[in-house]
């Protein structure tokens, strides 16, 4: 699984961000990178135990190392961690789950990272006419102990159509919801990582519950029709 030798490679190919190391090192690539898809598939399978996820595969939830510099100022070509992403399964069940590892930086994290418009915009109104449902999410013990608080960019005042002065002002602001718990190099060593970014996920759903719910019902709490669901 992911050790010493898997963070210090992610150090050296940051400090030798260039093709030609890369390629002089591409058995230690393989190396490590196979490392990485055992343990995405065994937190995987971990997962599959409390949740339908649509992703067939630990291998398949990886991203590519190669960095996409053709819109970039920045022309490294290679990513210096290691990231991987699970989907849930069905249009009824809502939150992306992703793990990283770098050296220094290691998490796990989840939510939703940019909801198009019309998503963003019924989740504020959803919000607004019930805002103590999420409330008691975030403000639970366990949400507490393990991702301390909601994250995420918000807007500076109030979004478009929403008064400064609304009681739930705080929660309406935000234009992702996310939440993560970080991780020591140390942690993410240990044979017992696995299990716990597992764990991490399956503290997620009660928040994943209540977002999927307020995106598949309307105001009035009636079922929106699946064909009118995205994805």
């Amino acid at each position: 699984m992911i050790n010493k030798e898997s963070l210090q490679f992610l150090k050296d190919l940051k400090a030798n961000n260039n093709k030609e190391w890369f390629d002089v090192n591409r058995d230690r690539y393989e190396t490590e990178l196979q490392k990485v898809r055992d343990f995405a598939e065994e937190v995987l399978q971990k997962v599959k135990k409390f949740d339908e996820i649509q992703t067939p595969t630990g291998r398949k939830s990886l991203m590519r190392i190669y960095r996409d510099v053709r819109f970039s100022k920045d022309k490294r070509p290679y990513k210096h961690n290691w990231g991987g992403s699970f989907k849930r399964a069905g249009k009824h069940r809502r939150g992306g789950m992703y793990f990283h590892i770098e050296p220094g930086a290691c998490f796990v994290g989840g939510g939703f990272w940019a909801p198009s418009p019309a998503d963003l915009k019924h989740i504020r109104n959803q919000i607004a006419a019930d805002p103590d449902r999420l409330r008691k999410i975030i403000s639970s013990k366990e949400f507490k102990s393990v991702f301390k608080t909601l994250e995420g960019e918000q807007v500076k005042t109030a979004p478009k159509g929403f008064d400064k002065e609304h009681p739930a002002i705080d929660l309406l602001r935000y234009k992702q919801f996310l939440i993560s718990q970080r991780f020591t190099d140390a942690e993410a060593v240990k044979k017992d990582f696995p299990d716990r970014v597992a764990e991490t996920f399956r503290a997620m759903l009660p928040f994943f519950d209540y977002m999927s719910d307020i995106l598949t019902h309307d105001l009035n709490g009636t079922p929106i029709p699946e064909d009118k669901l995205p994805g």
